[in-house]
């Protein structure tokens, strides 16, 4: 299974591992970050350090569903679901 169709494959799995890398990657040096000097402010800023180191891996993710047409992404067009109550 070489060519074009093994290579459309080939991309959206090494976007998700790198996706997966860099959330591995963020929660280390978020790790490191708070053990090596701890202090109150630490503490209180962790949910939003926490939040910009797992920007880089969202941002990726984001890209595979993107790359895959995953539903709820945009990747393909979807039908108008009018809601619940409506014909």
């Amino acid at each position: 299974m070489t060519g074009p169709d093994m290579s459309r494959k080939k991309g959206p799995v090494l976007l998700l591992a790198l996706s997966i890398l860099l959330a591995i990657l963020g929660l280390a040096g978020f790790i490191y970050l708070f053990v090596l000097d701890f202090n109150v402010y630490w503490l209180f800023l962790a949910p939003v350090i926490i939040a910009l180191y797992q920007i880089p891996a969202a941002f990726f993710f984001w890209l595979y569903r993107k790359k895959r047409g995953a539903p709820g992404s945009g990747g393909e067009a979807e039908e108008e679901n009018p809601g619940p109550g409506q014909p």
